[in-house]
C-alpha cells in the first residue's frame, strides 16, 4: 500500500463500541488514558436486546464504576431452574442464596452500552467510522478508514466483533458455524408480569429455551436450534419464525408462551451461532507488537454459558489495566513501543486460558443441552442436568481484579 498522508494522531483507537470496547474505553479513561473509539454504525449497537449478567460481570462492571447504575434498573434473579419439555419434569433447581453472594441479572443491551458510554468524554466514540485497511509504519499503525480518513496510533485494540478486521489482520480465521441457530427476543408489557425472579430454562428434543425477567415489565427469552434445510427460508420472516417457535414451545407453561406471543416482530431477532475454535487461541497471536484484540473479535463463543458479554467485560478491565501500566510513564518512542508491547502480552496471558476455558464449555454444554438424540437426551435429562445448571456458577466465580 501507498504511503498515505496522515490527517490524525492518537495514542490509543478502538475499533468498535461494543461491550468490550467501551469497557475498555472506560477502564482506560478511569486510569488517566485518553482513547478514541471507532464505531461504524451511526449509533450504539444494541442487537439481542438483553444479556444475563452474572456476578463476575458485576466485579468487571463496579471496576469501571457503573455497576450500581445498572443494579437499580434491573431484577436480581435469586435461583435457576431447567425443566424437560419432553417429559415435563423439573430436571435441576438451584438456589442462589445458597450460593453465598451470587448475583446475576437480565441486563438491557442497550442500557449497559449507555451506561458505559456515559461516562466517557464526549468526544471518546467517533461514529460512522468504518476502519477497511491496517497499514503498519515503524513503531505505528496507520488505520484507513472508508471515509478516506486516515488515522496514525501507538495502540491498536480490535474490538470489532465476530467479523472483525483487527482479528484478521492478526492471523485469526472467521469465527465457525456450529450448525445451530439463536433466537432473542424482548416483550415490553403494559402491566407487571407474573415471573418469579428466576432464570428459566426448558430442554426439548433438538432446542433450548429460555426466559428470564429483566424488570418489572420487560421479559427476555431465548430458543436455539439446528435448523434443517427446509427451515432456512424462516430466517427472511420474522412472522413464520416467531409461530415456528411457538409451534415448538407448545409444552411450555402458558405465561411464557403469552410472552412470546406478546413480542413484537421488530424485537425478534435470529443469527447463526458461531465461535473460535479453542486451539486458535493456543496458538494465534492475541496481541502482536502494539496491537491486540478483546471481546467476540477475541473469543466468540455459543451462548450457551451465558458468558460472552461476561468475558468482554473482562477483557475491558484487565486490558485497560495492563495498557494504562505500560502508558504510566514518559519515555522514548522506542522504549515506549516495548513497554506497550509487553503490557499487551501481559493482558493475552492473562486471558488466554480464561477464554479457552469458556469457548470449551460452552461449546460441549451447547452440544448435550440441545440434543437430538433419544440417548443423549436420556443421559441430559437423567444425569447431567444438574452439572450444567452448575457450570453457569462455576464460570461466574472467576475476578478479574480493580483497575489499578
Amino acid at each position: 500500500m501507498e504511503t498515505t498522508k496522515i490527517f490524525e494522531e492518537e495514542d490509543v483507537v478502538i475499533v468498535g463500541a461494543g461491550i468490550a470496547g467501551l469497557a475498555t474505553a472506560l477502564g482506560l479513561h478511569r486510569l488517566g488514558v485518553r482513547s478514541l473509539v471507532l464505531e461504524s454504525s451511526d449509533s450504539l449497537r444494541v442487537t439481542g436486546f438483553a444479556l444475563g449478567i452474572w456476578e463476575n460481570a458485576w466485579k468487571a462492571l463496579d471496576a469501571v464504576g457503573v455497576g450500581d447504575i445498572l443494579r437499580h434498573k434491573h431484577i436480581h434473579l435469586y435461583g435457576n431452574v431447567t425443566t424437560s419439555l419432553i417429559t415435563g419434569q423439573q430436571l435441576a433447581t438451584m438456589s442462589f442464596r445458597d450460593k453465598g453472594k451470587l448475583e446475576l441479572r437480565s441486563v438491557r443491551r442497550k442500557l449497559l452500552l449507555e451506561a458505559l458510554g456515559n461516562e466517557l468524554p464526549n468526544s471518546t466514540i467517533r461514529y460512522m467510522s468504518k476502519v477497511v485497511a491496517i497499514e503498519e509504519s515503524g513503531f505505528f499503525k496507520i488505520l484507513h478508514l472508508v471515509d478516506g480518513t486516515t488515522i496514525k496510533t501507538k495502540v491498536l485494540i480490535g474490538c470489532d466483533g465476530i467479523n472483525s478486521v483487527v482479528a484478521k489482520w492478526l492471523g485469526f480465521k472467521e469465527a465457525s458455524y456450529t450448525g445451530r441457530y439463536g433466537i432473542r427476543g424482548f416483550a415490553e408489557l403494559e402491566n407487571n408480569h407474573s415471573f418469579e425472579p428466576m432464570l428459566m430454562q426448558f430442554y426439548g428434543k433438538g432446542f433450548r429455551a429460555g426466559v428470564v425477567p429483566c424488570h418489572e415489565k420487560g421479559v427476555y427469552w431465548f430458543f436455539t436450534w439446528t435448523p434443517a434445510t427446509q427451515d432456512k427460508e424462516l430466517m427472511e420472516n420474522p412472522a413464520k419464525l416467531k409461530q415456528y417457535v411457538l409451534n415448538k414451545l407448545e409444552n411450555m407453561p402458558s405465561n411464557v408462551i403469552s410472552i412470546i406471543e406478546k413480542t413484537d416482530l421488530d424485537a425478534f431477532h435470529s443469527a447463526p451461532l458461531r465461535y473460535r475454535h479453542p486451539w486458535e487461541l493456543i496458538m494465534g497471536n492475541i496481541s502482536k507488537g502494539n496491537v491486540c484484540v478483546a471481546g467476540d473479535a477475541l473469543h466468540p463463543m455459543t451462548p450457551d454459558l451465558g458468558q460472552g458479554g461476561c468475558s468482554a467485560l473482562e477483557d475491558g478491565v484487565v486490558l485497560a489495566r495492563c495498557l494504562a501500566e505500560a502508558l504510566s510513564k514518559k519515555q522514548k518512542e522506542e522504549e515506549k513501543y516495548k513497554r506497550i508491547e509487553q503490557g499487551l502480552k501481559k493482558y493475552a496471558k492473562e486471558r488466554r486460558w480464561r477464554c479457552i476455558d469458556l469457548i470449551t464449555t460452552a461449546y460441549i454444554a451447547g452440544v448435550i443441552q440441545q440434543a437430538d438424540s433419544k440417548f443423549v437426551t436420556f443421559f441430559r435429562d437423567k444425569i447431567l442436568a444438574p452439572l450444567l445448571a452448575g457450570q453457569l456458577f462455576k464460570k461466574s466465580g472467576f475476578d478479574c481484579g480493580k483497575l489499578n
